[in-house]
């Protein structure tokens, strides 16, 4: 479980084609702090540490997570967001985060208001996946708070910390990012809905 704080960022390294599979090799600050079997939250997509070399670390993507997350667009050098599996002993200090990715979204602009950015996304919502405004939205792992939303798009406002301190500043329209919806916003959407039909 994850709070959707990016601790750092990671380059990729080297990729390397395992049957339907890819694993990614990384470079982080922490690397050396890693375990083997570790969990690490890779743009909000949870993924398992299985190598640890002096400098690097590596991961394993299967086919699943390539199709549904855009870890099969990255290429040597990108930049990837990074948190660690939440301390019980610690602050929840964005939103409960399971990294588990929905789905995609795509850029559809970015808007520079004097320092701050403001993001629309838009992405093929579905009976289980909406968004409200003021309510959790993980994007690329990213905690962020809903600032408008509509059928199947919604923005948010990123503050200069977030935008220099992660990966934000490197996307541009029409790119993809990982999305995980609010989990409690998907419960009572998914309660609401089948209370209606019955």
């Amino acid at each position: 479980m994850f709070t959707g704080i990016i601790e750092a960022t990671a380059i990729i390294e080297k990729i390397e084609g395992s049957g339907e599979n890819i694993n990614f090799t990384l470079n982080c600050p922490f690397t050396q702090e890693l375990k083997i079997d570790q969990s690490l939250a890779h743009n909000g997509c949870c993924l398992t540490v299985v190598e640890i070399t002096d400098q690097n670390y590596s991961v394993t993507a299967i086919a699943e997570t390539l199709e549904k997350t855009n870890l099969n667009q990255w290429k040597l050098g990108t930049e990837v967001n990074l948190e660690r599996c939440l301390k019980f002993d610690g602050r929840l200090d964005g939103h409960i985060v399971q990294g588990h990715v929905d789905k995609t979204g795509t850029v559809k602009s970015i808007e520079d208001r004097d320092g701050s950015y403001f993001i629309t996304i838009n992405y093929d919502e579905t009976d289980d996946f909406v968004t409200v405004p003021q309510g959790s939205i993980t994007v690329n792992g990213i905690s962020l708070t809903v600032a408008e939303s509509g059928f199947g798009q919604f923005s948010v406002a990123i503050i200069p910390y977030t935008w220099e301190f992660t990966n934000m500043k490197n996307l541009k329209t029409g790119d993809l990012v990982n999305l995980e919806f609010d989990i409690i916003g998907k419960y009572v959407t998914k309660l609401m809905r089948r209370n209606a039909i019955h």
